[in-house]
């Protein structure tokens, strides 16, 4: 079994603006943190280069965790100050993204989603040699950080 990783650094910029309303700490105010994302890929046999996954291949994985993140403020769809920052979102002052779930969990979970559709996407030869995405780690810094593993 081979095994390599991608890893989208904090040296991106993915920025990304979140709270937990229901915390009882300081995380339940809006703060932010520019996102990194590591992804383990697995399979069997290697291609013709002898690579699990060509990284160069994996610009549009690059471009949907921006498109998802960078510079999004990304708060529960049950947040109760929904109705404010949907004002907010309406008058340019930011730019929302509402999900089932906030964090650093739920942010692991939706890369591995897109990761997987990206791998699933790539090719038949892809599919043949049953490449798959079996974690994403996110961190928020160097010390917090989160691991989704995708049931296969």
């Amino acid at each position: 079994m081979y095994q390599v990783t991608k890893t989208y650094g904090h040296d991106r910029g993915i920025s990304a603006c979140f709270r937990q309303p229901k915390a009882k700490s300081h995380c339940r105010f809006l703060h932010g943190y520019a996102l990194q994302f590591t992804i383990t890929f697995t399979c069997e046999t290697l291609d013709e280069n002898n690579w699990v996954v060509d990284f160069g291949g994996l610009k549009l994985l690059e471009r949907y965790i921006k498109e998802a993140f960078d510079h999004k403020t990304v708060v529960a769809v049950t947040d109760p100050a929904m109705p404010k920052l949907k004002e907010l979102y309406k008058m340019g002052v930011l730019d929302l993204l509402t999900l089932p779930a906030v964090g650093c969990e739920a942010f692991a979970q939706r890369v591995a989603d897109m990761a997987q559709r990206v791998i699933y996407t790539s090719g038949r030869e892809t599919l043949a040699r049953k490449v798959k995405v079996i974690s994403v780690e996110c961190r928020e810094h160097g010390a917090n950080s989160a691991t989704y593993y995708p049931q296969h």
